[in-house]
Protein backbone atom coordinates (compact mmCIF):
# COMPACT_ATOMS: atom_id res chain seq x y z
CA UNK A 1 0.00 0.00 0.00
CA UNK A 2 1.58 3.59 -0.80
CA UNK A 3 1.80 5.27 1.93
CA UNK A 4 1.34 9.34 1.32
CA UNK A 5 5.35 9.95 0.23
CA UNK A 6 5.35 7.29 -2.14
CA UNK A 7 6.83 4.34 0.19
CA UNK A 8 5.48 1.21 0.86
CA UNK A 9 4.32 -0.32 3.89
CA UNK A 10 2.97 -3.53 4.63
CA UNK A 11 -0.56 -4.37 6.24
CA UNK A 12 -0.89 -7.62 7.70
CA UNK A 13 -3.71 -9.79 6.91
CA UNK A 14 -5.84 -9.67 10.45
CA UNK A 15 -4.65 -5.78 10.51
CA UNK A 16 -7.73 -4.75 8.16
CA UNK A 17 -10.76 -4.94 10.15
CA UNK A 18 -13.98 -4.52 7.29
CA UNK A 19 -17.27 -3.31 9.28
CA UNK A 20 -18.86 -5.50 8.06
CA UNK A 21 -21.38 -5.90 11.01
CA UNK A 22 -22.76 -2.39 10.54
CA UNK A 23 -23.48 -2.30 6.73
CA UNK A 24 -21.57 0.30 5.79
CA UNK A 25 -18.18 -0.98 4.12
CA UNK A 26 -16.06 1.38 5.63
CA UNK A 27 -12.64 -0.10 5.97
CA UNK A 28 -10.96 0.40 9.64
CA UNK A 29 -7.78 -1.48 11.57
CA UNK A 30 -8.19 -3.45 14.43
CA UNK A 31 -6.61 -1.84 17.43
CA UNK A 32 -3.14 -2.64 18.10
CA UNK A 33 -2.42 -4.41 15.19
CA UNK A 34 -1.49 -1.40 12.65
CA UNK A 35 2.13 -2.05 11.49
CA UNK A 36 2.66 1.75 10.38
CA UNK A 37 0.99 4.75 9.15
CA UNK A 38 -1.71 3.15 6.41
CA UNK A 39 -3.31 5.82 4.84
CA UNK A 40 -6.72 5.33 3.27
CA UNK A 41 -5.16 5.08 -0.61
CA UNK A 42 -7.50 5.56 -3.29
CA UNK A 43 -8.48 1.74 -3.94
CA UNK A 44 -9.09 0.71 -0.84
CA UNK A 45 -11.81 3.61 -0.43
CA UNK A 46 -13.52 3.06 -3.50
CA UNK A 47 -13.61 -0.62 -2.15
CA UNK A 48 -14.88 0.14 1.21
CA UNK A 49 -17.06 2.99 -0.10
CA UNK A 50 -14.90 6.13 1.71
CA UNK A 51 -14.39 9.01 -0.65
CA UNK A 52 -11.19 10.19 -1.57
CA UNK A 53 -9.08 12.46 -0.15
CA UNK A 54 -8.78 14.30 -3.88
CA UNK A 55 -10.51 17.66 -4.13
CA UNK A 56 -13.21 17.68 -7.06
CA UNK A 57 -14.89 21.27 -7.60
CA UNK A 58 -16.30 22.50 -4.29
CA UNK A 59 -14.19 23.22 -1.08
CA UNK A 60 -17.39 23.73 1.28
CA UNK A 61 -18.52 26.98 2.85
CA UNK A 62 -17.65 27.71 6.25
CA UNK A 63 -19.74 30.21 8.41
CA UNK A 64 -19.26 32.13 11.64
CA UNK A 65 -21.78 33.59 13.78
CA UNK A 66 -21.59 34.78 17.42
CA UNK A 67 -24.43 33.55 19.80
CA UNK A 68 -25.71 34.17 23.41
CA UNK A 69 -25.74 30.53 25.67
CA UNK A 70 -27.95 30.87 28.34
CA UNK A 71 -26.37 28.04 29.41
CA UNK A 72 -22.95 28.80 29.46
CA UNK A 73 -24.00 32.26 30.47
CA UNK A 74 -21.66 33.67 28.10
CA UNK A 75 -21.82 34.54 24.32
CA UNK A 76 -19.76 31.91 22.42
CA UNK A 77 -19.03 31.24 18.57
CA UNK A 78 -21.57 29.43 16.21
CA UNK A 79 -19.40 28.01 13.43
CA UNK A 80 -21.16 25.84 10.19
CA UNK A 81 -19.01 23.60 7.61
CA UNK A 82 -21.01 23.41 4.78
CA UNK A 83 -20.87 21.29 1.97
CA UNK A 84 -21.37 24.28 -0.36
CA UNK A 85 -22.61 28.37 -0.48
CA UNK A 86 -25.99 27.40 -0.59
CA UNK A 87 -27.44 24.16 1.48
CA UNK A 88 -30.73 22.66 1.37
CA UNK A 89 -33.06 23.76 3.53
CA UNK A 90 -33.26 20.99 6.39
CA UNK A 91 -29.52 19.94 5.85
CA UNK A 92 -28.69 16.82 8.29
CA UNK A 93 -25.79 18.72 10.35
CA UNK A 94 -23.46 16.76 12.88
CA UNK A 95 -21.97 18.53 16.03
CA UNK A 96 -17.71 18.88 16.04
CA UNK A 97 -16.86 19.40 19.72
CA UNK A 98 -13.22 20.58 19.75
CA UNK A 99 -10.36 19.39 22.23
CA UNK A 100 -8.97 20.74 25.77
CA UNK A 101 -7.77 24.50 25.09
CA UNK A 102 -9.45 24.57 21.59
CA UNK A 103 -12.57 26.78 20.29
CA UNK A 104 -15.52 26.07 17.92
CA UNK A 105 -13.33 27.68 14.54
CA UNK A 106 -10.25 25.39 15.52
CA UNK A 107 -12.66 22.11 16.56
CA UNK A 108 -12.39 20.70 13.25
CA UNK A 109 -9.66 18.44 11.98
CA UNK A 110 -7.35 19.69 8.80
CA UNK A 111 -9.25 19.23 5.46
CA UNK A 112 -12.20 18.28 6.73
CA UNK A 113 -14.36 21.25 4.92
CA UNK A 114 -12.74 20.49 1.89
CA UNK A 115 -13.17 16.98 1.65
CA UNK A 116 -17.14 17.38 3.10
CA UNK A 117 -17.08 19.67 -0.28
CA UNK A 118 -15.84 17.59 -2.61
CA UNK A 119 -17.67 14.41 -1.77
CA UNK A 120 -20.80 15.80 -1.12
CA UNK A 121 -19.98 17.34 -5.00
CA UNK A 122 -18.87 13.94 -6.40
CA UNK A 123 -22.32 12.18 -4.61
CA UNK A 124 -20.20 10.13 -2.70
CA UNK A 125 -21.97 11.11 0.38
CA UNK A 126 -25.26 13.04 0.68
CA UNK A 127 -25.32 16.40 1.70
CA UNK A 128 -24.91 17.20 5.58
CA UNK A 129 -22.51 19.63 7.34
CA UNK A 130 -21.00 20.20 10.84
CA UNK A 131 -21.53 22.56 13.62
CA UNK A 132 -19.11 23.77 16.20
CA UNK A 133 -19.73 25.19 19.37
CA UNK A 134 -16.96 27.13 21.86
CA UNK A 135 -17.24 24.64 25.07
CA UNK A 136 -14.71 25.63 27.41
CA UNK A 137 -12.06 23.25 28.94
CA UNK A 138 -14.27 21.27 30.99
CA UNK A 139 -14.65 17.96 29.22
CA UNK A 140 -18.36 19.19 27.80
CA UNK A 141 -19.92 18.73 31.59
CA UNK A 142 -20.99 21.45 33.95
CA UNK A 143 -17.87 21.88 36.20
CA UNK A 144 -18.86 25.44 37.85
CA UNK A 145 -22.38 26.65 38.23
CA UNK A 146 -23.61 28.58 35.55
CA UNK A 147 -21.16 27.05 32.83
CA UNK A 148 -23.26 24.22 31.29
CA UNK A 149 -21.69 22.70 28.01
CA UNK A 150 -23.52 19.43 27.85
CA UNK A 151 -26.73 21.31 28.07
CA UNK A 152 -26.03 24.17 25.32
CA UNK A 153 -25.45 21.21 23.21
CA UNK A 154 -28.41 19.23 24.06
CA UNK A 155 -31.02 22.31 24.33
CA UNK A 156 -29.57 25.39 22.65
CA UNK A 157 -28.05 23.76 19.83
CA UNK A 158 -31.16 22.45 17.93
CA UNK A 159 -32.80 25.79 18.71
CA UNK A 160 -30.04 27.54 16.77
CA UNK A 161 -30.30 25.08 13.86
CA UNK A 162 -34.21 24.89 13.96
CA UNK A 163 -33.77 28.87 13.50
CA UNK A 164 -31.46 28.49 10.33
CA UNK A 165 -33.21 25.95 8.84
CA UNK A 166 -30.75 23.14 9.15
CA UNK A 167 -31.23 19.64 11.06
CA UNK A 168 -34.62 18.04 11.77
CA UNK A 169 -37.55 19.17 11.91
CA UNK A 170 -36.78 19.60 15.55
CA UNK A 171 -33.28 20.91 14.74
CA UNK A 172 -31.46 17.82 16.07
CA UNK A 173 -28.16 16.81 14.82
CA UNK A 174 -28.12 13.51 13.42
CA UNK A 175 -24.72 12.70 14.52
CA UNK A 176 -22.03 14.15 16.68
CA UNK A 177 -17.74 13.85 16.32
CA UNK A 178 -14.89 15.00 17.96
CA UNK A 179 -11.21 15.39 18.58
CA UNK A 180 -9.74 14.18 21.88
CA UNK A 181 -11.76 15.95 24.49
CA UNK A 182 -14.52 16.68 21.96
CA UNK A 183 -14.47 12.53 21.30
CA UNK A 184 -14.90 12.28 25.38
CA UNK A 185 -17.58 14.40 24.90
CA UNK A 186 -19.07 12.87 21.88
CA UNK A 187 -19.38 9.52 23.86
CA UNK A 188 -21.02 11.73 26.56
CA UNK A 189 -23.59 13.37 24.01
CA UNK A 190 -24.47 10.02 22.62
CA UNK A 191 -25.52 8.30 26.29
CA UNK A 192 -26.98 11.64 27.16
CA UNK A 193 -29.16 11.44 23.64
CA UNK A 194 -30.20 8.02 24.26
CA UNK A 195 -31.48 8.71 27.70
CA UNK A 196 -33.99 11.10 26.04
CA UNK A 197 -34.87 7.91 23.55
CA UNK A 198 -33.18 10.48 20.71
CA UNK A 199 -29.87 8.62 20.20
CA UNK A 200 -27.94 10.00 17.10
CA UNK A 201 -27.67 7.84 14.35
CA UNK A 202 -24.05 7.90 14.16
CA UNK A 203 -21.05 9.16 15.92
CA UNK A 204 -16.92 9.56 15.67
CA UNK A 205 -14.72 10.12 17.60
CA UNK A 206 -11.03 11.26 16.86
CA UNK A 207 -8.27 9.76 19.80
CA UNK A 208 -10.89 10.31 22.42
CA UNK A 209 -9.42 11.45 25.86
CA UNK A 210 -10.45 8.33 28.02
CA UNK A 211 -7.67 7.67 30.40
CA UNK A 212 -7.80 4.47 32.45
CA UNK A 213 -6.74 5.60 36.25
CA UNK A 214 -7.90 8.45 38.38
CA UNK A 215 -4.79 9.47 39.57
CA UNK A 216 -3.85 10.69 35.58
CA UNK A 217 -7.31 12.24 34.95
CA UNK A 218 -6.97 14.14 38.16
CA UNK A 219 -3.85 16.07 37.09
CA UNK A 220 -6.02 17.50 34.56
CA UNK A 221 -8.42 19.43 37.74
CA UNK A 222 -11.08 19.08 35.54
CA UNK A 223 -13.59 16.91 37.14
CA UNK A 224 -14.78 17.83 41.10
CA UNK A 225 -13.73 14.21 42.12
CA UNK A 226 -13.56 10.71 41.51
CA UNK A 227 -17.06 10.15 41.46
CA UNK A 228 -17.44 13.19 39.14
CA UNK A 229 -15.26 11.52 36.70
CA UNK A 230 -17.00 7.71 36.45
CA UNK A 231 -20.34 9.15 36.37
CA UNK A 232 -19.26 10.25 32.85
CA UNK A 233 -15.84 8.09 31.91
CA UNK A 234 -17.13 6.67 28.65
CA UNK A 235 -15.37 3.49 29.19
CA UNK A 236 -17.84 2.91 32.95
CA UNK A 237 -20.71 3.09 30.34
CA UNK A 238 -20.44 0.95 27.29
CA UNK A 239 -23.79 -0.67 27.76
CA UNK A 240 -25.17 2.97 27.34
CA UNK A 241 -24.54 3.35 23.38
CA UNK A 242 -25.56 0.19 22.62
CA UNK A 243 -26.81 0.30 19.18
CA UNK A 244 -25.30 3.49 17.78
CA UNK A 245 -22.53 3.40 14.69
CA UNK A 246 -19.68 4.43 16.43
CA UNK A 247 -16.31 5.10 14.93
CA UNK A 248 -12.80 5.37 16.65
CA UNK A 249 -9.42 6.65 15.66
CA UNK A 250 -6.05 7.00 17.37
CA UNK A 251 -2.65 6.89 16.91
CA UNK A 252 -0.65 3.97 18.82
CA UNK A 253 1.69 6.28 19.85
CA UNK A 254 -1.33 8.97 21.64
CA UNK A 255 -1.11 9.53 25.05
CA UNK A 256 -4.89 8.02 25.18
CA UNK A 257 -3.65 4.60 22.75
CA UNK A 258 -4.75 2.32 26.00
CA UNK A 259 -8.10 4.11 26.79
CA UNK A 260 -9.02 3.32 23.12
CA UNK A 261 -7.91 0.28 23.09
CA UNK A 262 -10.01 -0.82 25.53
CA UNK A 263 -13.15 0.73 24.57
CA UNK A 264 -12.39 -0.59 20.98
CA UNK A 265 -12.30 -4.19 22.87
CA UNK A 266 -15.00 -4.38 25.04
CA UNK A 267 -17.32 -2.02 23.09
CA UNK A 268 -16.79 -3.45 19.64
CA UNK A 269 -17.45 -0.07 17.60
CA UNK A 270 -18.09 -0.10 13.58
CA UNK A 271 -14.68 0.98 13.24
CA UNK A 272 -11.83 0.61 15.40
CA UNK A 273 -8.66 2.21 14.05
CA UNK A 274 -5.32 2.27 15.00
CA UNK A 275 -2.01 3.56 13.32
CA UNK A 276 1.22 4.92 13.94
CA UNK A 277 1.13 8.79 14.88
CA UNK A 278 1.11 11.06 17.86
CA UNK A 279 -1.90 13.35 19.25
CA UNK A 280 -1.62 15.53 16.86
CA UNK A 281 -3.72 16.76 13.57
CA UNK A 282 -0.59 15.41 11.77
CA UNK A 283 -2.41 11.90 12.68
CA UNK A 284 -6.36 13.52 12.48
CA UNK A 285 -6.12 14.79 8.87
CA UNK A 286 -5.32 10.77 7.87
CA UNK A 287 -8.98 9.61 9.29
CA UNK A 288 -10.61 12.62 8.01
CA UNK A 289 -11.60 10.73 4.90
CA UNK A 290 -12.89 7.88 6.64
CA UNK A 291 -15.04 10.19 9.29
CA UNK A 292 -16.72 11.93 6.54
CA UNK A 293 -17.67 8.95 4.69
CA UNK A 294 -18.98 7.10 8.00
CA UNK A 295 -21.04 9.64 9.21
CA UNK A 296 -22.60 10.68 5.63
CA UNK A 297 -23.81 6.99 5.40
CA UNK A 298 -25.92 7.91 7.78
CA UNK A 299 -26.85 11.66 7.24
CA UNK A 300 -30.29 10.45 5.67
CA UNK A 301 -33.30 9.08 7.81
CA UNK A 302 -34.10 5.77 7.66
CA UNK A 303 -36.76 4.68 5.82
Amino acid sequence: MNGPTGGRRRVSRRSLLIAGASGLGVAGLAAGSATGVIPFNQALQRAAGVASSTPVTQLGSMRVERVYSAARGREVDLVFLLPSKKPPRGLPMSLMLHGLHGNARSAAPSGLLKQLGSDVARKAVPAYGYVAVDGGDNYWHQVRPGDDPMAMLLEEVPQWLKARGFGDPDGLPFACAGVSMGGFGTLVYARRRAERRQSPAAIAAIAPALLTSWPDMAKRRIFTGQTDWTSLDPLRHLDALQGIPTALYCGTEDNFITGVRRYIAEAHPAIGYTAHGKHSDTFFRTVVPSMVGFLGKHALPKA
